[in-house]
């Protein structure tokens, strides 16, 4: 008898523990929230950047304001060479299109992009030449027959012979002349192979872009972080 009592004392017990278990409701998560898009991510690099440089011309004595009338010149001159240094331009880069891209090594804007992200001549040469990767796609696709072809008869259509030749058409007309031609078709063809075949290419730089854009995006993060919490990172 004594067996048994104690088998449903148990059994009872095990009975309250699974109704409690039943019953007990795990807090509820949170969605995470979602990433930061590309444009907001671009939103975020300039204004960090815009702060940087707005404290480095503070540090010496000067305001980012746009130019005026009642604005010396020689307070013009002071605030361009120190948002954009005094040395020569000590950053270039060459393009596959034969462009060449020029940059300045200090002032005010060099320090601030060097701040985020952290090597400025490697960012320069990334984004530099992702920057200019459609461009560098459209160049390569003039070697296509189709896209010869269809770029003569735009030119036909937007500058026919006999007709004064007044430089670039009106933009209507070479939109007009676009769709007319081809070129458009053509272009949108192409465009995606070759923009793959130019990403591929310079894969070494698109991938330092990507790091070094990353690296900024967590310092503007730190910039834009309230003061009380920069000083207990600071203390750790």
């Amino acid at each position: 008898m004594r067996h048994a009592t104690r088998r449903t004392v148990l059994a009872t017990a095990a009975a309250l523990v699974l109704a409690g278990c039943a019953t007990v409701r795990p807090a509820p998560v949170p969605p995470a929230a979602a990433p930061p898009s590309r444009q907001e991510q671009d939103r975020i690099l300039k204004a960090a950047e815009h702060r940087l440089v707005v404290d480095c011309l503070t540090a010496q004595g000067l305001t980012l304001r746009p130019v005026s009338k009642a604005r010396a010149p020689a307070d013009d001159s002071r605030l361009q060479t120190a948002l954009f240094g005094k040395d020569p331009r000590e950053l270039s880069l060459t393009l596959a299109t034969g462009h060449t891209v020029t940059a300045n090594s200090d002032g005010c804007v060099a320090a601030a992009r060097a701040h985020l992200y952290g090597d400025q001549t490697r960012w320069f040469r990334a984004q530099v030449t992702v920057d200019n990767l459609r461009a560098e796609a459209q160049a390569r696709m003039k070697d296509d027959p189709a896209h010869r072809a269809a770029l003569d008869r735009w030119t036909r259509c937007a500058a026919p012979s006999g007709d004064p030749r007044t430089g670039r058409p009106d933009p209507a007309v070479a939109d007009r002349c676009t769709r007319e031609s081809g070129l458009a078709a053509v272009r949108a063809r192409l465009e995606p192979a070759e923009l793959a075949t130019v990403r591929a290419l310079h894969r070494d730089q698109v991938a330092t872009y990507e790091q070094l854009r990353t690296r900024a995006l967590l310092r503007a993060a730190e910039l834009s972080a309230p003061s009380t919490q920069k000083k207990g990172n600071d203390a750790s």
